[in-house]
């Protein structure tokens, strides 16, 4: 692999989310001089969702994307040193840790910050990424609340599926469940309350086949994969639940992670099982997966890192 020069820093911090950027307000408090990659998505996920009503201190809610503005501002306020780039490449098999950026750029660290996040998984489908945003959301918890008392359907069919379409009930006057084969994947009691909510209808055998909306959802097309019978349900949300990616994939000759990819850190901290290379935020948290506690993460992450630098001597 090609390596331009060398850089030595204290604390890299790889990942601009909550996580990420909270992190380096942390760090840069710390005087640890954190240099921070945004990676592939600056913002992280938040950027494409669009009215963010549950982060407290924004009282009257704040746009995804200029909320993650003023993460970054706050954090360079601070003295970070943001910089656009994504990591390739890590090898955490000695000290200082190396990572590369854009396959080209060797930065040497001391501590290692992770905060890459996760991705949702998408059905793929056009019309799907052309409204995300506009109807079309990822996340029940973050967007359910812009659809009380109207429809909307949900497309998954695991635990995450359930408990989503479960909360999303409580606030909308139906919730149509699609479900790819004949049966759930979700744990027992999930699918009991699935099934006894009276206001979620559940297809089974159902295929998404199209999104149908100019500006916003209007309705949702589907095919019973078993009788090829097609219905077209008016609906002014769509819900993809059909899980999430951690963005991890290069780390993993190295630290350890769960089957899904999530790293897991030691409870109660954000350490991985490498000295000096911690993690934060959605990379490593599968269950909660909020704005508010992957900013909690990041100060975990920043503060671990400086006690750990502080205990061997780095300044």
């Amino acid at each position: 692999m090609e390596t331009t020069a060398n850089e030595r820093v204290h604390c890299l911090i790889i990942g601009s989310g909550p996580a990420g950027y909270t992190a380096a307000i942390y760090a840069s408090r710390a005087n640890l001089k954190p240099v921070l990659y945004q990676g592939i998505q600056p913002g992280g996920q938040l950027t494409i969702t669009t009215e963010v009503e549950n982060y407290p201190g924004y009282a009257n809610g704040v746009q995804g994307p200029e909320m993650m503005v003023d993460f970054e501002k706050q954090a360079a306020r601070m003295g970070a040193d943001i910089r656009y780039g994504l990591a390739t490449k890590v090898d955490f098999s000695s000290q200082p840790h190396k990572v590369w950026i854009d396959e080209e750029k060797l930065i040497e660290a001391d501590a290692v910050i992770i905060a890459t996040g996760a991705s949702a998984k998408w059905l793929g489908l056009e019309s799907e990424q052309r409204l995300n945003g506009y109807g079309v959301s990822a996340c029940a918890v973050c967007d359910g609340f812009f659809f009380r008392n109207k429809e909307v359907a949900i497309v998954g069919a695991g635990d995450t599926a359930a408990e989503e379409a479960l909360y999303l009930s409580k606030l909308c006057t139906t919730v149509h469940m699609f479900i790819r084969k004949d049966a759930m994947r979700a744990s027992k009691v999930m699918q009991e309350r699935v099934l006894n909510a009276p206001n979620i209808k559940v297809y089974w055998n159902t295929d998404t086949e199209e999104v149908i909306g100019e500006k916003n959802v209007t309705a949702v097309r589907v095919k019973n994969n078993k009788t090829g019978e097609k219905q077209e349900i008016p609906v002014s949300g769509f819900f993809v639940a059909i899980g999430h990616q951690p963005n991890s994939d290069i780390f993993k000759p190295f630290l350890q992670m769960d089957e899904a990819g999530y790293i897991q850190t030691v409870p109660g901290t954000s350490k991985t099982n490498v000295e000096g290379v911690f993690a934060a935020g959605d990379v490593q948290d599968k269950i909660y997966r909020q704005a508010v506690t992957a900013a909690g993460s990041g100060c975990m992450a920043a503060l671990d890192a400086e006690r750990y630098l502080g205990a061997k001597g780095i300044h």
